[in-house]
Parts: structure tokens; C-alpha cells; sequence
């Protein structure tokens, strides 16, 4: 059993589409989606969006620290760039002592190993996959499947969904996916379970008339929902001044994620993967729109924290005082 009953989520990377710096974007920060969590021993990564580089910088000084190699289970939605090219820049990934298991949606254009391959070919990139000198398994997996982390350590487990493991582990993380295909190419949607605690991490989906049925029963008393924002009602619309539409193109406005937010009757929910035109203010008005719709509502930014204990409080949100782009200091 673990004496710490707590899981955390840190935001590395909440922008969409590309990564965009200067004065204006400093309060949420500019690296593409990178969302981390912390639970019993384990640390599991939601997409490799540019956020996965100081993230990777940080875990290297964590294993300086205390000795032990970097460990971690890496989560994929799906293979749009925003959500892979910070991938060649992790730095555990060129550390031979680093195990890394891999995994995204079994797709009918290739497995998952094939498209991290071509995405690093020359002339593309300098440095190929298999140059990356960690321990790497890398695996499709479907929606009818689990993936299991248990208490003892040991390697991730994929197993049926109507066959889970035949000895139940209290502390055992298990991994549900969600198939969305509210987004071109389609996406998964994540669900992270540990004892009586849940997050869910739905990014890269749109709304639908009376809300996402499917979402809302996958996110169902949820202690946490990270949900797409990316647009602002004018801009989806179409009315924002020289814009087009963007309804269709696979991602939410607020108010869709406050509806998602209220008929799952989630704990709390974060704003996610804004749109890269938007600066700090903006980001602002959309968040105090969302939380006039549902007060539990705030604007993820890079270097928050968000704590969900199992004793039944309210996730605790915690923002870093740090600087935002600082480098790790390692002792």
C-alpha cells in the first residue's frame, strides 16, 4: 500500500496547434499539450507536444536526485503534430538506463512504431528513432483494451476490457481509452483511475447538439476533466472580425466543456489547448466566461499543479511561482 494517497497532475505544454512565445503568452505559456501525472510510484505523460521537452529536462534531474533511472508511461491521443513534435527533443529517450512504454491508437494507416519512425527520417529530422538509446516499447492499442500498472512495478499489462487481470491489485493504475471521432483521423480520450481517484484528459474533441453522450458517461464523476477549449464562441462561429467558421474542424469552446463538465458531474475542470492567436487576455475572458457556466472551472497553464487526494476533498490547484521557460536546477 502506498502511504501517500495523492495523485498529481502538472500542465507542461496547454496550447494548440503550434508552440508560440513573447510577452502576451507569458501567464498560460506556449508549448504544445504535455500533461503529466504522478501516482502510486508511477509517472504517466499525456501527449509529447513541445511541453514533453522541460518536462524531460525535470524528470533527468529527479533521477539525479534520487538515483534511480527515468521510468515513464507515455500516453498518445493521437499523431497530429501538436501532439508529437516535442518527441525528438525528450531527453530520457537518449539515456540508455530510461524505460519508456509507448502507447496511442491502433490505426488502420500504420502501427504506432511505424509513424514515430517516419516522423524522424532524414531529411525530416538528423536523428532517427532507433538512435534514441532508452529501453522503448511501443504499442497500438483499441479501445476495448486496459492498460494496468501495478503496485509491484513492473512492466504496463494490456488486457481485454471484459477480461481484466484475475488478481485485483488495490493499488493497481488502470488506463481506459475513449475513441473519439470528434476530430479528424479520430483521437483517445484518456481516463487515469487509482483507487477512488479519476482524471480524465479529453483534448482535440467537439461538441455535439446536446452535448457528448459518450463523453459524458467515460467522464462520469470524474475528480478532474481536461477539456479542449480551443476556440472562443465568436471564432467557432464564425463572427470574429476577417474569420471563417471553425465548427467542424474537432475542437470546443467553453461552454461545450462546462456542459461536458456538468452532466458528468466531474470534481473540477481545466481549460485546455487554446488556440495559438489567442494571448493571455483573451485566455482570461475565456476563463471567467466558463467559470460564470461552471464555478469549478479554470484556464490550465504551464507549471500548474493540480492535487486530487482520496480522502474526497475538492482537487486542490496550486500555480508555480517559477518562471515559466526556467531551466531545471539540478543538485
Amino acid at each position: 500500500m502506498f502511504a501517500d494517497d495523492r495523485m498529481r497532475i502538472k500542465f507542461w505544454g496547454v496550447r494548440g496547434s503550434y508552440p508560440v512565445s513573447g510577452a502576451s503568452t507569458l501567464e498560460y505559456g506556449g508549448n504544445t499539450p504535455c500533461v503529466e501525472v504522478e501516482v502510486a510510484g508511477r509517472t504517466i505523460i499525456l501527449d509529447a507536444g513541445t511541453g514533453i521537452i522541460p518536462l524531460g529536462r525535470d524528470l533527468l534531474c529527479r533521477s539525479k536526485q534520487t538515483g534511480e533511472p527515468v521510468e515513464a508511461t507515455l500516453l498518445l491521443s493521437h499523431l497530429h503534430h501538436d501532439h508529437t513534435q516535442g518527441f525528438p527533443f525528450f531527453s530520457p529517450a537518449f539515456v540508455p538506463s530510461t524505460r519508456l512504454f509507448i502507447f496511442g491508437p491502433q490505426t488502420f494507416q500504420g502501427d504506432l512504431e511505424h509513424v514515430l519512425v517516419q516522423n524522424m527520417l532524414p531529411p525530416v529530422f538528423p536523428v532517427t528513432l532507433q538512435e534514441m538509446n532508452a529501453s522503448k516499447e511501443i504499442s497500438g492499442v483499441t479501445d476495448s483494451q486496459l492498460i494496468c500498472l501495478n503496485s509491484l512495478g513492473d512492466a504496463p499489462q494490456v488486457v481485454s476490457i471484459n477480461n481484466p487481470p484475475a488478481v485485483q491489485d488495490p493499488d493497481m493504475v488502470w488506463i481506459q481509452a475513449l475513441r473519439s471521432y470528434a476530430h479528424p483521423g479520430g483521437v483517445f480520450i484518456y481516463r487515469i483511475s487509482w483507487r477512488n481517484l479519476a482524471v480524465v484528459y479529453a483534448t482535440d474533441t467537439e461538441g455535439y447538439a446536446h452535448t457528448d453522450r459518450r463523453l459524458v458517461n467515460f467522464a462520469c464523476n470524474a475528480h478532474l476533466l481536461i477539456h479542449d477549449t480551443q476556440y472562443t464562441e465568436d471564432q467557432y462561429l464564425g463572427l470574429a472580425p476577417g474569420g471563417r467558421p471553425t465548427q467542424g474542424w474537432g475542437h470546443s469552446t467553453a461552454s461545450m466543456a462546462c456542459e461536458v463538465a456538468h452532466a458528468a458531474g466531474v470534481g473540477r475542470l481545466a481549460l485546455f489547448h487554446y488556440d495559438p492567436g489567442y494571448n493571455d487576455t483573451v485566455i482570461a475572458q475565456i476563463e471567467a466566461g466558463a467559470r460564470r457556466l461552471y464555478p469549478d472551472a479554470f484556464a490550465a497553464r504551464e507549471e500548474m499543479e493540480v492535487t486530487l487526494s482520496s480522502d474526497g476533498a475538492l482537487p486542490q490547484v496550486s500555480e508555480s511561482k517559477s518562471l515559466l521557460f526556467s531551466q531545471p536546477v539540478c543538485q
